[in-house]
């Protein structure tokens, strides 16, 4: 049964890695270093060549985690992303275009947002779980604690200025789900194939959320 995208969101928590993947032979390799460090659910963006071979090929070796395309923006790129084994889809933006596409490909959609029309829109298309593009520290968490009120129900997800330094200042607010972060894999890392290091980001991510999950 295919999971909504408020489950997605929810298996992501505390944090959905968005991966820029350069060089496709070693996707595999961060895929397993994401997955040792906790992470059952990650993001590769199509903004480059390889992206899509990435995606096939950490769903190939890697069927327990849960892979979706990150940074679509043209509607012909769902199905592409469908047939490449995508399991859900993310846009910086929300259009009628691309919802219908989204559509089409039958797969959970996570459309990006930044303001109370563009989160209206996104509520006329039937979605409510919504990424928040791009979340820009202080102002980002009182505009999202400002949504509370006239968007009761909708669940979001922050991405784009996130650091280890404001996790908990987004994750504390009950209309975050998760955000998502691209410090756990940054390039350097992946390019140097520091692979214990990026266990280690993704491993301290989790435990640094770990508190906002215990009862009080």
């Amino acid at each position: 049964m295919q999971l909504t995208m408020d489950e997605v969101l929810q298996q992501a928590r505390p944090v959905l890695p968005v991966l820029v993947i350069e060089d496709v032979g070693l996707a595999v390799d961060l895929a397993r270093a994401l997955y040792a460090g906790g992470v059952r659910v990650l993001e590769v963006t199509l903004r480059t060549p390889g992206a899509l071979d990435a995606l096939a090929a950490m769903r190939k070796e890697l069927p327990e985690l849960l892979i979706g395309a990150g940074t679509l923006i043209h509607a012909e790129q769902f199905a592409e992303a469908r047939d490449a084994g995508a399991q859900f889809t993310v846009s910086p933006g929300c259009t009628e275009r691309l919802a219908a596409a989204a559509d089409d490909a039958g797969l959970p959609y996570l459309p990006g947002v930044m303001t109370p029309s563009e989160v209206l829109l996104a509520l006329e298309y039937g979605y409510r779980s919504l990424k928040l593009f791009p979340a820009n520290g202080a102002s980002s968490i009182k505009m999202l604690k400002s949504f509370k009120g006239p968007f009761t129900g909708i669940r979001f997800c922050p991405t784009g200025g996130i650091t280890p330094d404001n996790l908990l200042s987004f994750l504390r607010l009950p209309n975050v789900a998760c955000v998502g972060g691209t410090w756990i894999a940054p390039s350097n890392l992946v390019r140097a194939r520091a692979w214990d290091q990026i266990t280690q980001l993704a491993a301290e991510a989790r435990a640094l959320a770990s508190s906002l999950e215990q009862p009080l």
